[in-house]
């Protein structure tokens, strides 16, 4: 199994992505160590901006940090070092 979940969010609003985002990482398995989010560039900027709202600071203990995926399209959730 590959520690990593893809969840694409295109085309859904804010509030629609970070509860995908949400159902995802609560039933992801001890093996997964990273929750890419494709979210888009142009039009995912406000999701992106809401997952890191949502996920960033400490207010999602799974989540160790924040970081951006191979382009600013993608969010990278990181729920343990690999």
């Amino acid at each position: 199994m590959n520690g990593i979940i893809e969840i694409d969010v295109h085309g859904k609003n804010v509030e629609a992505a970070i509860e995908e985002v949400r159902k995802h990482l609560n039933n992801a398995k001890p093996s997964v160590y990273r929750i890419r989010v494709i979210h888009g560039y142009h039009g995912g900027t406000r999701i992106r901006e809401g997952i890191w709202d949502e996920f960033s600071y400490g207010r999602e203990p799974k989540v160790k940090r924040i970081t951006m995926g191979d382009n600013q399209g993608i969010t990278e959730l990181v729920l343990r070092e690999f």
